[in-house]
C-alpha cells in the first residue's frame, strides 16, 4: 500500500512580464518564477502530493543526461549527470516523484575546474559524477580524465526542512586525487567512520581499462588517505567495466556498474562483506528481447515507502543518452531490475488524474528572456562563461549575444546551447542581427541558429538587415532537420512566407553527448568593438504524439 506524503512548499511570486499565452502557463513563466513555484520556501503555501511514483513510460527523460546519479534527501530526489565541456556544469535536477524533473541548480557556475585558455574542451572535463548527502551537505564527485577526481560540496543546509532551498551555495572544487585516466568516482561514508571511494580507469589516458579501484579518503572526503588498489578485473567476463556506484545494505558492500560498452553492454552487481573483496557478482539488467540497448550506467534509489528503482541511460545516437527507470526489488540479497532482468517500457504506479502531458513535457518551453540571468537549461560550450559574450536585457525582454572571436580549430566558445529531445520537435526564435558598422569588419561577423555535434555543425545564418526575422527548425524523431526563415513585415509574419533555408541535414552526436541546438555569434577579425545578435524569444515544442 502506497502512502501519499503531503509536502508544503512556500513560494515568493513576483509579477512577471509574459508575452506568450500558451495553455501551459507553467512553461511560459520566466526562470525565477518557475523555480520559485516549485522549490523555494517563503510566504505562500502550496500543497502537493509526493513520495508516490506515478504511472510512467520510458524514457522518463528523453534528453541527454548521460551517466545519471540519483539520491533522495528527505522527500526530494536529486539527479546530476555528465556535463563535459558545457557550463554551467553539473546541472542539478529535482523531483518529488522520480518522474517529473526540473532543473534547479548547477554546481559549476562559471568556469570548469582546471581549465586554462586554449585547452581543448569538446567532450572533456566533467565525466560521470556521483552525488551524495552527508552531514547536511551535498557532495558531488566527478572524474576529469586529464586531471583527476574532483569533489564539489555545498555549504551546509538544513536537511530537516520540507524542501531544499535552491540554488545552494557551493564551495570551491577540490582535486581529491590527481592523475590521468581516473574517472567515474563514487564515495561511501561507512557506518564505522571510514570513507571509501570506488572509481574506474579511462584507457585513453591511463593505458588500462576494465578494472575497478577502491581508495580510502580522509573523514571529510576531500583527500586520499590510502591510494586506490584494483579490486576487480573485468577483462575476461565484464570488459569495459566502468561507472561504479557504491552502496551498503544489510552488512554487504554493493558495487553496481555497467560493462560491455555503452551501446551493447549490461548491468553488473557485485557484493562482499569486505570493502576490498573478494566480490561475488551477478548480471542484473541487459537488453534481452527489448529495444533498449545498453542499458548503461545508472543509480539505485528508493522511495520513503521502501520501493526501489534503478535509473540508467540508453545511448540513442544523435539525441544522446536518455534516461530510463526500472523497478528494483531485493530478493535473497540481490537486486532484481526491470522485468526478469530486462528493461521495461511502462510502469503502473499511482494513477495520475487530470495530467495528460508526458512527464517530461515541462522541459519543452518558451524562454522570453525576462530575467537578468539565463535559465539553467542554457549552457555555453567553451568551458567557461565570459561577461562580454552576452547581456540579459530584462527590461527589453531580450537576450543579446555579442560576436566573439573563434578559437583554435575554428571552435566557437560562445555557442549558447540546449539539449535536444529524442522526439520530433520544432524550435523557433525571433531574432535580429546587427553587425558592427565598420568597413574593416565587413562580412567578418556571423550569427544565427545552430545544431552542433562532434563532426559537423548545421547553421542558419541571419540576414544582415538589422531587421527582425523568424527562424524555425523542424526536427523529426530520427534527428533529421530542416531550417526555415521568415522576414517580418510591419512587425508581423505570415506563415505562408516561410522559406526553406538550406538543405535537409542529419544531426550528429557530439563528443560523448547528443547534438545540441541554440545560437552562435562570432567574428573572424577583431577590433575594439563587436556586433550582436538579439533574441526576443526562443521556444521548443514537442510534436504531438511523438515519443522515443
Amino acid at each position: 500500500m502506497k502512502i501519499c506524503v503531503i509536502r508544503v512548499f512556500f513560494v515568493i511570486l513576483q509579477p512577471q512580464k509574459v508575452k506568450s499565452t500558451s495553455k501551459n502557463c507553467f512553461n511560459t513563466m520566466n526562470h525565477y518564477t518557475r523555480r520559485s513555484f516549485t522549490l523555494v520556501l517563503a510566504v505562500l503555501s502550496v500543497v502537493t502530493l509526493m513520495a508516490h511514483v506515478p504511472n510512467y513510460t520510458n524514457p522518463v527523460l528523453p534528453y541527454d543526461y548521460s551517466d545519471p546519479d540519483v539520491i533522495r534527501v528527505g522527500q526530494t530526489y536529486l539527479m546530476t549527470s555528465s556535463s563535459f565541456n558545457n557550463v554551467p556544469g553539473l546541472q542539478l535536477l529535482a523531483s518529488g516523484d522520480l518522474v517529473h524533473w526540473e532543473i534547479v541548480d548547477a554546481a559549476i557556475r562559471y568556469r570548469l575546474p582546471g581549465y586554462e585558455e586554449g585547452d581543448p574542451v569538446a567532450g572533456n572535463f566533467v565525466w560521470a559524477p556521483s552525488i551524495r548527502e552527508h552531514d547536511g551537505r551535498l557532495y558531488i564527485y566527478y572524474g576529469d580524465p586529464d586531471r583527476g577526481i574532483y569533489c564539489i560540496r555545498s555549504k551546509p543546509f538544513d536537511s530537516r526542512l520540507p524542501a531544499i532551498r535552491f540554488p545552494l551555495e557551493w564551495e570551491e572544487p577540490v582535486l581529491v586525487i590527481a592523475g590521468k585516466g581516473l574517472i567515474d568516482p563514487c564515495p561511501l561514508w561507512d557506518d564505522d567512520g571510514h570513507v571509501w571511494l570506488v572509481h574506474a580507469l579511462a584507457g585513453s589516458r591511463a593505458g588500462l581499462k576494465s578494472v575497478l579501484l577502491m581508495a580510502e579518503l580522509t573523514p571529510d572526503g576531500l583527500d586520499v588517505k590510502t591510494p586506490g588498489r584494483i579490486i576487480f578485473d573485468g577483462h575476461e567476463e565484464h570488459p569495459t567495466c566502468e561507472g561504479p556506484k557504491l552502496y551498503k545494505r544489510n552488512g554487504y558492500y554493493y558495487i553496481m556498474h555497467p560493462a560491455g560498452g555503452v551501446k551493447t553492454g549490461w548491468q553488473v552487481v557485485q557484493r562482499s562483506r569486505n570493502i576490498y573483496g573478494p566480490y561475488e557478482r551477478k548480471v542484473t539488467l541487459q537488453q534481452g528481447r527489448t529495444t533498449v540497448n545498453g542499458p548503461h550506467q545508472g543509480a539505485w534509489v528508493d522511495t520513503p515507502e521502501g520501493e526501489g528503482f534503478f535509473l540508467h541511460f540508453q545511448d540513442v545516437g544523435a539525441a544522446g543518452r536518455i534516461v530510463h527507470m526500472q523497478p528494483l526489488k531485493w530478493v535473497n540479497g540481490w537486486p532484481e531490475m526491470g522485468k526478469d532482468g530486462e528493461p521495461i517500457l511502462m510502469y503502473k504506479g499511482t494513477e495520475e488524474k487530470g495530467n495528460t502531458e508526458p512527464s517530461w513535457a515541462n522541459f519543452a518551453r518558451r524562454d522570453e528572456f525576462d530575467s537578468t540571468v539565463l535559465a539553467l537549461d542554457w549552457q555555453w560550450s567553451g568551458g567557461r562563461i565570459e561577461p562580454q559574450w552576452f547581456f540579459c536585457d530584462a527590461p527589453k525582454s531580450c537576450l543579446r549575444l555579442y560576436s566573439a572571436p573563434r578559437e583554435q580549430n575554428d571552435w566557437m566558445p560562445n555557442m549558447l546551447l540546449q539539449k535536444i529531445p529524442a522526439t520530433a520537435f520544432t524550435a523557433m526564435a525571433r531574432v535580429r542581427f546587427v553587425p558592427l558598422k565598420d568597413k574593416k569588419m565587413l562580412g567578418a561577423e556571423h550569427a544565427g541558429m545552430i545544431v552542433t555535434g562532434r563532426k559537423a555543425s548545421f547553421k542558419l545564418e541571419v540576414p544582415v538587415t538589422d531587421e527582425w526575422c523568424w527562424l524555425r527548425l523542424e526536427m523529426d524523431e530520427h534527428q533529421r532537420g530542416q531550417y526555415y526563415i521568415a522576414l517580418e513585415r510591419n512587425g508581423q509574419k505570415d506563415p505562408s512566407e516561410w522559406n526553406k533555408a538550406g538543405e535537409p541535414f542529419q544531426a550528429v552526436a557530439g563528443y560523448w553527448t547528443g547534438a545540441q541546438v541554440g545560437f552562435f555569434c562570432t567574428r573572424d577579425k577583431t577590433i575594439n568593438d563587436a556586433g550582436w545578435l538579439d533574441i526576443d524569444w526562443f521556444e521548443i515544442q514537442i510534436t504531438p504524439s511523438s515519443h522515443p
